[in-house]
């Protein structure tokens, strides 16, 4: 059992946007139970309180003293939350300033717009502020999981969006997030700047933690953990890392 398992959120622990199935519940909720475990993603903290730990909370049998081992880096780990006194605390929060943010948001709207990819009815909104990241989302927040599968099964719609973005913002890191989504941030922002700041936070080394994700390719928001040397198991959905996860608990 490594001494640290970080997961990415979306359709490795869960469906895109959606909570937590009570399979992969169970299975987190047992790893928590014998060694720290890690959430990094580029959602903010809301949606990880949607998707993982609101269930968490209503999972019977789960002690608080497990909850302790439990570390939230939302924002690629520009956020960073830990449990103290029986509630969510943020350590530290580097958020962008209101000059980067306006940039962000007008070069994704004006580079969606000129390339086609601008929704006129989308499921919630298309642009996010997340402090410190600027989130674009091609059919809206709250879109069906399966709409997003099908609107860009190649990435071509995507990493066209995030070049032209890219462009504009020449100060900024742009990155391909999720299915349908395109991440901003500041320069060197991406989960290898998280999973640093977590080896600084807990004293257990890269090399030594494992990582669970499922856009470990070279285009995928993961790979930078990949790359930085991080042990890695790659998964196709939560349904697999489930199965990892089972069998590793049954060691």
């Amino acid at each position: 059992m490594p001494p640290l398992v970080a997961f990415d959120l979306d359709d490795t622990l869960a469906p895109s946007k959606s909570p937590v199935e009570p399979r992969m519940l169970a299975a987190f909720a047992g790893l928590l139970a014998r060694t720290q475990v890690a959430v990094i993603s580029g959602g903010n903290f809301e949606q990880f309180q949607a998707q993982l730990l609101d269930r968490l909370d209503a999972h019977a049998g789960l002690s608080e003293e497990a909850l302790t081992r439990l570390h939230l880096l939302p924002t690629c780990g520009t956020r960073y939350e830990r449990r103290e006194n029986g509630a969510w605390a943020t350590v530290y929060r580097e958020n962008l300033s209101p000059d980067e943010r306006d940039a962000a948001m007008a070069a994704l709207r004006t580079s969606a717009e000129r390339l086609g990819l601008w929704e006129p009815e989308p499921w919630g909104e298309i642009l996010e502020d997340r402090g410190s990241q600027v989130t674009f989302s091609a059919l809206g927040q709250r879109a069906p999981v399966a709409a997003k599968q099908a609107w860009d099964p190649d990435g071509s719609r995507k990493n066209a969006l995030r070049a032209a973005v890219a462009e504009l913002l020449p100060a900024l890191e742009v990155r391909s997030g999720g299915s349908t989504s395109v991440d901003i941030t500041r320069r060197g922002i991406d989960k290898a700047y998280g999973m640093r700041k977590l080896e600084a936070a807990t004293g257990i080394p890269l090399a030594s933690m494992l990582f669970v994700g499922d856009r470990l390719d070279p285009d995928g928001n993961d790979y930078p953990v990949k790359a930085l040397g991080v042990p890695c198991r790659a998964v196709e959905g939560w349904e697999d890392t489930a199965a990892f996860l089972e069998e590793l608990l049954a060691d």
